[in-house]
């Protein structure tokens, strides 16, 4: 018998989308990526790509599907995803944290 081989990296992907469905997953993630040491801004563009995709798989987004990639990929061209860290460690330095949360819909 031959063994299968699934591609771990897809199934992987697929679960985190999965759960990025939730907005809590989302906003923990968001947070999680924000608070993280690494102040790589391709952290960032894939942790928003990967929250952008779960959107999309809800249909949940209010702009053509592929304007979001393209704003994220241009915003972060721009300023490198640096800033954000930047302010982040400065908030941390003054005692304060940045906290990603579910927006409130009115219903």
């Amino acid at each position: 018998m031959k063994d299968a081989k699934t591609r771990l990296s897809d199934s992987w992907q697929d679960a985190l989308i999965e759960s990025l469905k939730n907005p809590e997953e989302a906003a923990a993630y968001l947070s999680a990526a924000l608070d993280s040491e690494d102040s790589d801004s391709q952290l960032i563009r894939a942790v928003m790509q990967d929250v952008i995709n779960a959107k999309l798989k809800i249909n949940n987004v209010s702009a053509a599907p592929t304007e979001y990639p393209e704003k994220l990929n241009k915003l972060l061209s721009e300023i490198e995803g640096k800033e954000i860290y930047t302010l982040v460690c400065l908030l941390n330095t003054l005692g304060f944290s940045v906290q990603i949360q579910v927006k409130e819909t009115n219903v």
